[in-house]
């Protein structure tokens, strides 16, 4: 990724203008609940914001009760753009991050962007990037790509235990094995 398109990228602070005209007509479609889901989801428009840096990602939101989410690139497990019939129809996506906290939903939740492609490409280069430290992975030969080389510091004591705890599961199936027949 160039410096322009990252530049870009570091420069969404707020969602696209379309997400507002997405919240009414979502708003819209609850009929009598109308006055109250739309002005829950007008302060959530009006008060959210996001920050991309060299480190991470932050997001905020909130009158009342403020929530800010930051992630570094780093626990970034995966990323999943969806797009619903009406942000389809606007131009706008929602690009959802998950980390391995273990929850079943994202993380976060970036909504109102029309340049979702382009934040897709940035944030699995940043992921990558954290991973490798900006190196390729270097094959082991055994089909798990990753060597100590590019490991992050301490990983090399996981993997070690890793390892011997596999090495130990095999032997006792195959002592469970011999003992069966």
């Amino acid at each position: 990724m160039d410096q322009t398109q990252q530049q870009q990228i570091y420069d969404i602070t707020r969602p696209h203008q379309k997400l507002l005209t997405l919240y009414t007509l979502r708003s819209l479609l609850t009929t009598v609940l109308f006055p109250i889901i739309f002005l829950r989801l007008y302060f959530k428009y009006q008060t959210l914001k996001y920050r991309f840096d060299g480190e991470g990602i932050a997001m905020s939101w909130g009158l009342l009760w403020r929530k800010e989410i930051n992630l570094t690139y780093a626990r970034i497990q995966d990323i999943h753009v969806s797009r619903g019939l009406l942000e389809r129809w606007l131009g706008l996506a929602t690009v959802q991050i998950q980390t391995a906290s273990g929850s079943g939903s994202a993380e976060m939740s970036i909504v109102g962007l029309t340049e979702y492609d382009a934040l897709r490409d940035f944030l699995y280069s940043k992921m990558r990037g954290a991973r490798f430290g900006d190196q390729d992975p270097v094959s082991t030969g055994d089909g798990r790509g990753i060597t100590s080389a590019t490991a992050p510091s301490g990983a090399d004591e996981a993997v070690a235990l890793l390892t011997d705890i596999r090495d130990e599961i095999r032997a006792l199936r195959r002592r469970q094995e011999d003992a069966g027949r």
